[in-house]
C-alpha cells in the first residue's frame, strides 16, 4: 500500500513537472503559428475578398469613349506580356480626346506604359496589372530636376510602371483593382548592388493637374509606391498601399512632391518605409528649383511603419513645405508615427503645418523633428542653406504602448519655433526621466498634457493664461537616441 502511494506521488509529481514543458510547447506553437498568420494575412484576406465576393461587379461608364483592354490584344493570363496592347489603346484613346480604358479580370503583364489626359483607367474588380520584374524593359529617364541626380546613382533612373507627365484630367480608379509592381526582384538586386540606376516608382505623375486616384490598390513597388511630382489639383482617396514592413528599402506609399492642392484621404498604407512623405527637392537643387509642396490635406488614414514613419516631412524639403493639415490619422505597430526630418544644406522651410486627432498604438516615438539628417546628393551643396522650422500644432494626441512621446531635436543651427501641444494624453510602455525629449525648441503647452513637457516650452492654462515661461528655449533635454 504504501508503496502503490509512493508510486501515486512520484507520478504526481512527474505530471507537475511536465505541465510547464507542455505549456511552453503551447505557447511556441501558437507564437509561430501568429506570425505565419499575419504574413499571409493581407493575402488570404485578398483571396476570400476575390472568390467569397458576390458576382463581378459592372464596369461604369464614366466617359463618353470606352475601350476594353481585349479590344487591343490583351491576354490577362499572368504570362503573355501587354505592353503593345496598353499603348495602342492610349494611343486611341489620345486619338479620340479622350476615352476610358476597362482593365477587365485578369493577369495583364506588362512593362512600364504611358497615360495620356482626359484618360480614365479602370481596374475591374479582380483585374491586376503585374509589372514586368526585369529591368532591361523598364525605360531609363533623366533625373527629376529638383533632385540633380538619381536618388541612389547618379545619372539617369528608371522610369515608373505607369507614367504620365504633361497631363491633365487623369483618372485611375475602379472596384479594387491591382497594380502590383513585383518589387521583390527589385529589392533582392538593390541589396546586393546588382542596379546601375535609380529604382523606379510604380505610378508617378509629373508636371500635371487634375489628377483623381481612387478606389485601387498598389502593391510591391520597386521604389517609392504613388510618387506625384510637380502636380495640381491631386485627389487620392480609398487606396490600399502594400509592402512588406521588412525589407523592401524605399517603398514608401505616397510621396507628394512639390505639389499644390492635394488631399488624401480614407486610406490604408502598411509599407517598408514611409506611409507619406512630403517632399519638395533635395538641396541647391531643390532650391534652385523652387517648387514647394503646400495646401496639402491628408486625413482619415491608417498606416503601419516598422522602418520609418506614417507620416513625414522631407528630409528632401529645400523648396519649402507649408499649409499641412493631418487629421484623424492611426499609426499602429510602427517605429515612429509624425517625423520632420531636415538638415543644414536643405535650405527652404517647413511652417504652418498642423497634426489633429492623432492615435498612436504600440509606436515606438510618436512625434519626432530631426535637424540632422545629413544625405546629400553630392558635395556640391551649401552647408550654410539652413532650413527653417516654424509653427507647427499638435492638437489632440492619444495612443498607448509609446516609449518616447515626444522627440524634437532642433540644434543651434536650426532651431525649431512656435510649436504648440494641446489636448496630449499618451500611455508609456515604460517610465524614464526624459520621455518628452527636447532641444533648442521654443513654443507652447496649452492645458494639461500627458506625459510631462519638456521644459523648453512655456506653459498656458485651457484659456490662454501664461502659467509657467520656459527660462530657456535651448535646454538639450534628452537621454538615450531613437
Amino acid at each position: 500500500m504504501a508503496e502503490t502511494s509512493r508510486f501515486h506521488h512520484r507520478s504526481t509529481l512527474d505530471y507537475k513537472r511536465l505541465i510547464p514543458s507542455f505549456l511552453t510547447l503551447i505557447w511556441t506553437l501558437g507564437f509561430f503559428l501568429i506570425i505565419i498568420w499575419q504574413r499571409t494575412a493581407v493575402d488570404r484576406i485578398l483571396t476570400f475578398r476575390r472568390w467569397s465576393s458576390p458576382p463581378t461587379r459592372p464596369i461604369p461608364k464614366l466617359r463618353p469613349v470606352v475601350f476594353n483592354l481585349t479590344d487591343f490584344g490583351a491576354v490577362g493570363d499572368g504570362v503573355t506580356v501587354n505592353t503593345r496592347a496598353f499603348e495602342r489603346a492610349v494611343s486611341e484613346i489620345e486619338k479620340r480626346g479622350g476615352g476610358q480604358l476597362n482593365v477587365q479580370p485578369g493577369v495583364w503583364l506588362t512593362a512600364p506604359f504611358d497615360l495620356t489626359s482626359h484618360m480614365t483607367l479602370f481596374l475591374a474588380e479582380n483585374a491586376v496589372i503585374l509589372g514586368i520584374d526585369d529591368e532591361k524593359y523598364w525605360p531609363l529617364m533623366p533625373p527629376l530636376p529638383s533632385y540633380g541626380y538619381g536618388r541612389e546613382h547618379r545619372g539617369p533612373r528608371y522610369g515608373s510602371l505607369i507614367h504620365g507627365q504633361n497631363l491633365k484630367d487623369v483618372i485611375i480608379t475602379g472596384h479594387n483593382g491591382t497594380i502590383n509592381g513585383q518589387g521583390q526582384t527589385w529589392w533582392k538586386k538593390y541589396r546586393k548592388k546588382l542596379l546601375k540606376h535609380t529604382r523606379g516608382p510604380l505610378v508617378q505623375i509629373m508636371w500635371s493637374r487634375d489628377i483623381q486616384i481612387s478606389d485601387i490598390t498598389l502593391r510591391d513597388s520597386p521604389f517609392w509606391t504613388l510618387h506625384p511630382y510637380d502636380c495640381q489639383n491631386v485627389t487620392i482617396r480609398n487606396i490600399t498601399i502594400l509592402a512588406p514592413l521588412f525589407d523592401a528599402p524605399n517603398t514608401d506609399g505616397i510621396d507628394p512632391d512639390s505639389c499644390e492642392d492635394m488631399v488624401i484621404e480614407d486610406c490604408y498604407i502598411s509599407v517598408g518605409d514611409d506611409g507619406i512623405a512630403i517632399k519638395s527637392g533635395w538641396d541647391q537643387y531643390g532650391i534652385a528649383y523652387g517648387r514647394p509642396s503646400t495646401n496639402i490635406r491628408i486625413r482619415n488614414v491608417v498606416v503601419r511603419s516598422m522602418i520609418s514613419a506614417g507620416v513625414s516631412i522631407g528630409s528632401e524639403m529645400s523648396g519649402g513645405v507649408s499649409n499641412i493639415s493631418v487629421e484623424n490619422l492611426l499609426v499602429w505597430n510602427s517605429k515612429r508615427a509624425i517625423r520632420i526630418k531636415t538638415s543644414p544644406g536643405r535650405g527652404g522651410q517647413v511652417r504652418h503645418i498642423t497634426y489633429r486627432n492623432l492615435t498612436l498604438n504600440n509606436v515606438r516615438v510618436g512625434v519626432v523633428i530631426k535637424t540632422d539628417y545629413n544625405e546629400h546628393p553630392d558635395e556640391g551643396y551649401d552647408p550654410k542653406a539652413l532650413p527653417i522650422i516654424e509653427d507647427i500644432s499638435f492638437i489632440g494626441i492619444r495612443g498607448q504602448g509609446v516609449r518616447i512621446p515626444v522627440r524634437i531635436y532642433g540644434s543651434s543651427e536650426i532651431p525649431v519655433r512656435n510649436v504648440t501641444f494641446q489636448d496630449m494624453s499618451v500611455g508609456i510602455t515604460y517610465k524614464k526621466k526624459r520621455i518628452f525629449q527636447c532641444a533648442y525648441v521654443q513654443g507652447r503647452v496649452i492645458g494639461r498634457i500627458f506625459p510631462a513637457p519638456c521644459e523648453n516650452l512655456d506653459q498656458y492654462d485651457e484659456v490662454g493664461r501664461l502659467v509657467k515661461q520656459s527660462t530657456s528655449h535651448n535646454n538639450v533635454d534628452t537621454d538615450y537616441e531613437v
